[in-house]
């Protein structure tokens, strides 16, 4: 048995007790009993983390904070009308300081520890609630063999992933809910959406171990010995989450974030409903000035994002980085282009969802295209985003006000196909990693169709898990404190009815 497991962002971080090489226990306890050196051989150091991968672990959590907030909130606080800025504002900056609270309490062990059982691949379990076992001595391994970082930087870094997520679902009913309803609704979905999303995707084992129990299988004798160590083998590659275990890759998040939170967004605008005048009022963006900000804010942020994804600062690290910054530039052009010659005239705000696009796009596939790939991405992910914001809403006349559906779900879906094909070395790809193969740098066989049924199977999951599960979740939060304002709530702001103040003084 083979099992060939993708360099991701995500990582199992409960694995890290185990990279004592578990795979060799029975052989070790065999050879103790017969013979008196191998009883007095050293014991196995342990690993210590590396202080440059360290340092640069806890930057990139900071630049992802800086995505949510001030990035984020003021991308969609500028598209808004000025009367209902500080309602954006706020729920962004609520979302994240309630999401950090309950990836502390509970939510880092929902996504990143064994249930234990057959539910293993599909939910975590609360071995890690409240941090316990957790301490400034606990190691997260990565995805080099004998690299590990800090559990806490790990901790802090999935956090900030966590964070953003459901700030994104936001700008799709934009406007017209209650800040109560936000409130309740993240607390629910992040708890029964985002951390089971998060399980199935980034929840792998350690390469060490997987690397040991395969050499224990390729050194045992026949027999007994060989179908323990297979056995051993088998328990650790079946503890991956059900999308991981299936060979699907995501090194940031296309599905766990992107996708999730596009589809959920796009079954909030439609349960909501449109706002009060959608289709008869103008209803321009306040400031294009702050959505300026508020992307360049991200496009900076988005490289902790993906440059951070690697857990580590080596070459593929560096990779990353490239193919964010080319990707999004391939795409902030696409947009522009596309828009300058269907509408006669280049935007700021067409720039700017470009390039927001080509982030999205690029997420799962950064650490796995080549630049060149990358480019490519980003110079197709635009103009079929842009067909989706025009032509497709105003077909169907749903209010996705901030565009979410048609920019991070549709985004998202590309990029994540596109990953399928873009890791194939063939067309400058990084290739699959097997860390049960010991020749070749680790390096597995990429097969088309085999890897592009993968990852059709994690985006058709996201989008039913997180399509119906969110749908039941704003059905109850309606059914327990209702979905929106009044009309006359509506009309005169949601930063007044809601919050008893102004984003502005005029």
């Amino acid at each position: 048995m083979t099992f060939k497991l993708p360099r991701r962002a995500g990582l199992l971080a409960a694995a890290a007790g185990l990279i004592c090489v578990a795979g060799f226990a029975d052989l070790a306890l065999a050879q103790t009993a017969a013979s008196p050196a191998a009883a007095a051989a050293p014991a196995t150091p342990a690993l210590v983390p590396n202080k440059g991968d360290t340092a640069w672990m806890l930057i990139c959590s900071a630049l992802v904070l800086m995505m949510s907030v001030p990035g984020l909130a003021l991308f969609y606080g500028g598209l808004v009308r000025a009367k209902n800025m500080a309602s954006i504002l706020t729920q962004v900056f609520a979302i994240v300081a309630l999401v950090g609270v309950i990836w502390t309490l509970y939510g880092y062990s929902m996504a990143f520890t064994d249930s234990g059982g057959a539910l293993t691949p599909y939910v975590g379990g609360f071995a890690k609630a409240f941090l316990m076992g957790v301490d400034a001595n606990s190691t997260a391994p990565t995805f080099s063999n004998g690299v590990v970082i800090p559990e806490f930087a790990y901790f802090v870094f999935q956090m900030t992933f966590a964070m953003i997520t459901p700030a994104l679902i936001v700008g799709a009913f934009a406007e017209r809910i209650k800040f109560s309803a936000v409130f309740f609704f993240v607390l629910l979905w992040v708890t029964f959406v985002y951390f089971p999303i998060a399980h199935w995707v980034w929840f792998i084992p350690a390469p060490d171990d997987v690397a040991a129990a395969a050499k224990a299988v390729a050194a045992a004798a026949n027999g007994a010995a060989k179908t323990a160590a297979q056995a051993k083998l088998d328990e650790i590659t079946g503890s991956a989450g059900w999308l991981a275990g299936s060979g699907a890759l995501d090194f940031a998040g296309g599905t766990v974030v992107h996708i999730n939170a596009g589809i959920a967004g796009l079954v909030g605008a439609l349960i909501v409903g449109k706002r009060v005048g959608y289709g008869k009022d103008l209803m321009p963006p306040h400031s294009l000035t702050m959505t300026m900000i508020g992307a360049s804010l991200l496009w900076v942020g988005w490289f902790g994002f993906n440059a951070g994804s690697n857990l580590e600062s080596n070459g593929t690290t560096a990779l990353a980085f490239v193919n964010t910054m080319v990707a999004t530039a391939g795409a902030a052009l696409s947009w522009l282009l596309t828009e300058w010659i269907l509408k006669g005239k280049p935007s700021l705000l067409g720039i700017c969802s470009g390039a927001v696009a080509g982030l999205v796009a690029v997420t799962p596939a950064s650490g796995f295209a080549g630049p060149i790939g990358a480019l490519v991405l980003g110079l197709i992910v635009s103009p079929v985003c842009l067909f989706f914001v025009s032509t497709v809403k105003n077909t169907f006349r749903y209010d996705d006000a901030l565009d979410v559906f048609g920019i991070h779900c549709v985004g998202g879906i590309i990029g994540a196909l596109g990953t399928g094909i873009l890791v194939n070395p063939a067309l400058g790809g990084v290739g699959i990693t097997d860390y049960t193969n010991f020749a070749g740098n680790n390096a597995g066989t990429y097969d088309f169709a085999t890897q592009m049924l993968a990852q059709g199977k994690a985006v058709l999951a996201t989008l039913v898990w997180s399509g119906v599960g969110s749908a039941i979740l704003y059905k109850v939060v309606d059914l327990v404190i209702g979905l929106r304002p009044t009309t006359d709530a509506e009309r005169e702001g949601l930063d007044i009815t809601d919050h008893g103040e102004r984003a502005y003084n005029m």
